[in-house]
């Protein structure tokens, strides 16, 4: 968390986050365009937010695109805070909801916004893999039971817990590279793609969410992916996911 603090502290690194809280997505040009300084500079301040977690930069063609990441202020909140007696934290519950804020851009070709959230997680490519595709596991940390079998072409259910057998959603999935890169179809239009990439015992977990079809649908991911990602690293690191009830993706009435 010391790196998150720091980078916290500085008025100049808060107004960039603030920038990419109101429009996700920007390239460093477009969030230099709103400092009084350097271009150099600014690439100085954006290197704290990366390395503090809170700033997650994807490639698209040959622009750098830059995406508020509200991963490390969710984990502060949902590990530490929430177990004290809340009604005396308000003021910091304020700073997650700061952090939380849309995360979205108009980028793509369509205009469709895109989510973006990284986390790092003690653990090998393996196990996160492992933890992203079995039934089991994802009903552990995720409330619901993500069932296929996972090749190209084949569906996936996201089935209920409670032993109905009911799926609130399905998909297709698009593309299987284990333990790297799985993508798969959510909501008709939209897609997700988990990328796990492993430096010897940290994994860096990148969720991307695109083509989301309506307002309702972002504001859930907005709040429900850094609680998917949570439980996860909880699971993984501790054996046991967080207490509070996961997220379950935005069901859709028939």
């Amino acid at each position: 968390m010391d790196l998150v603090f720091k980078a916290l502290a500085d008025p100049t690194r808060r107004g960039m986050l603030d920038s990419l809280r109101r429009q996700d997505g920007q390239t460093l040009g477009m969030l230099c365009a709103g400092l009084a300084m350097a271009r150099q500079s600014a690439t100085q301040h954006l290197q704290v937010l990366q390395d503090a977690n809170l700033v997650t930069v994807v490639r698209r063609g040959r622009e750098r695109l830059h995406y508020l990441n509200p991963v490390p202020i969710h984990d502060l909140q949902r590990r530490w805070i929430a177990a004290y007696e809340e009604p005396r934290l308000r003021i910091l519950d304020a700073v997650r909801h700061a952090a939380e804020g849309h995360a979205m851009t108009t980028d793509a070709p369509t205009d469709i916004p895109t989510y973006v959230y990284v986390t790092y997680i003690k653990a090998t490519a393996e196990q996160v893999w492992h933890a992203l595709t079995d039934a089991d596991l994802t009903a552990a940390y995720w409330g619901h039971a993500n069932v296929s079998d996972w090749q190209v072409g084949s569906t996936w259910e996201h089935r209920r817990t409670d032993g109905s057998g009911i799926a609130d959603e399905t998909g297709t999935v698009l593309e299987v590279d284990p333990p790297h890169r799985l993508v798969f179809t959510f909501g008709g239009e939209a897609t997700v793609t988990f990328t796990v990439e492993s430096d010897q015992d940290i994994v860096r977990l990148t969720v991307t969410h695109e083509r989301l079809a309506t307002q309702e649908d972002l504001e859930a991911i907005s709040l429900g992916w850094p609680a998917v990602l949570a439980n996860l690293k909880s699971l993984l690191e501790t054996g046991s996911p967080l207490p509070q009830e996961p997220w379950k993706m935005p069901v859709r009435s028939s």
